[in-house]
């Protein structure tokens, strides 16, 4: 007869995937039932949809809520289990010779009830010992759920960081290229100037690479922790009571500890050093001032929502949300340019986010304005976790300067398909976007949101 509970209890309360009983139960689309901690991590890196571990029934429901009903049958199955068990000489009371049945809070010991009402535990809370273990496991499901959700982040966190190593060393060569263009515009004069940029430049990048690998590494191993933890957790659920009760306490602290452990991504900013004569050299050229078309105040930014498509979908960088909710100002010039050599300056002072450059004349009649577009030469300053960051487009790319403040210069050279940005207000290169194709009239862009 025992056997046959036994089978029966197996067979309706227990997870195939642990072989052991539920703990926190789902129930999926097909009907079949798992502890919501092993589907979690059996689905973590499943193919879209995944698939039931049982029928392989595919599923298209990832969030499930906890099956109430299943759960209050498990415990009573488990409480039913144990009345066929005997107890064993450590669950004897060696001075009553009373069955252990009750757990005191205070000194953490199981007592049997004699012991519970003697003078010294008389005053101490006292529960049955398979109420306090199901309470226990409770709180170390609330753990195990707050452990898995530092787990995404802290991959979000590690992507970030192994993007920016598989770009840095491309970035820091065209950031080379950038600054030895602009030196041969004055010749020869500055050579020694131009070298020491290039030194500090290769230093700086060199010691940023190597924060940013430290940094993906512990990130890495920050990883293997918390699964390990989620894996402890789950394991210390499906531990006897008695078990349970004795390391429960250890085991919280140790999974506070590891939540603790806060990473900070690398800043990979390099230095902009001043460029003599940078800023007077630019302004011998055409200088022009731009009356501005078409003029737009709204909330509907399509390139900067389309930017924030692009950086999530790769999981890349988290864009403020908030940020291209407010209204922002876009403006096109009223100017075109087929030929020659351009420079103007825009004010972006301490503007959240904002856009300038130009485009091709035909994207001024755009309505999605996509950053795919082609014929579009721009500088983008976008806020994000409080940090800003700045991009350019054609293609999309990273630019791991300071953030500019104030003025911003841009020079056109059409000939050579050469759009610079400066700094104005510290005489900087910002950056360059070198051998572009212009192939039909530009005209000068501008948006920019709340300060």
């Amino acid at each position: 007869l025992r056997n046959k509970y036994s089978n029966f209890l197996q067979n309706e309360f227990f997870c195939s995937i642990c072989m052991s009983y539920f703990i926190d139960p789902v129930t999926i689309g097909c009907v079949q039932s798992f502890c919501g901690p092993c589907l979690c991590i059996r689905w973590e890196e499943a193919p879209n949809p995944p698939c039931c571990p049982v029928c392989t029934e595919s599923s298209y429901q990832m969030s499930f809520k906890t099956n109430i009903v299943l759960k209050t049958q498990v415990f009573l199955a488990r409480r039913a289990r144990l009345s066929y068990l005997p107890s064993s000489a450590q669950q004897m009371c060696g001075i009553h010779m009373k069955t252990k049945n009750f757990f005191c809070e205070v000194v953490k010991d199981i007592l049997c009830l004699l012991c519970c009402k003697s003078k010294e535990h008389k005053a101490h809370r006292h529960c049955s010992i398979d109420w306090t273990a199901e309470e226990y496991r409770q709180k170390l499901l609330k753990q195990m759920r707050a452990v898995w959700e530092k787990t995404p982040e802290n991959q979000r966190n590690l992507n970030r960081e192994t993007s920016k190593i598989r770009t840095w060393e491309g970035y820091v060569n065209l950031r080379r290229k950038m600054i030895y263009a602009e030196y041969r515009k004055v010749h020869l004069l500055l050579y020694e100037e131009e070298q020491k940029y290039l030194e500090r430049l290769e230093k700086e990048s060199k010691e940023i690479f190597q924060q940013l690998q430290e940094s993906e590494n512990t990130m890495a191993l920050k990883g293997k922790i918390l699964r390990g933890m989620y894996e402890e957790l789950k394991e210390m659920c499906h531990k006897p009571d008695m078990e349970l009760l004795q390391h429960f306490t250890d085991l919280m602290k140790r999974s506070e500890l590891v939540q603790l452990l806060v990473l900070q991504l690398v800043n990979p900013e390099i230095s902009s050093w001043p460029i003599t004569g940078l800023i007077n050299r630019l302004t011998r050229f055409q200088a022009v001032y731009i009356s501005l078309d078409h003029e737009i105040v709204t909330c509907h930014v399509p390139v900067f929502e389309d930017l924030r498509r692009v950086l999530f979908s790769g999981d890349h960088l988290d864009v403020d949300h908030n940020s291209t909710r407010s209204k922002s100002f876009l403006a096109w010039g009223a100017q075109t340019f087929i030929s020659g050599k351009y420079y103007w300056e825009v004010d972006v002072g301490h503007c959240w986010h904002w856009v300038i450059g130009l485009c091709n004349d035909s994207w001024t009649m755009r309505h999605d304005m996509l950053l795919s577009s082609e014929g579009i030469f721009l500088l983008f300053c976008v806020k994000e976790n409080n940090q800003y960051s700045l991009f350019t487009s054609s293609p999309l790319l990273p630019q791991y300067v300071e953030r500019p403040l104030g003025h911003v210069g841009v020079f056109l050279d059409y000939e050579l398909g050469v759009v610079s940005f400066v700094h104005v207000n510290n005489g900087t290169l910002i950056c360059s976007l070198l051998s572009c194709s212009f192939s039909s009239p530009l005209r000068p862009f501008l948006c920019c949101g709340p300060q």
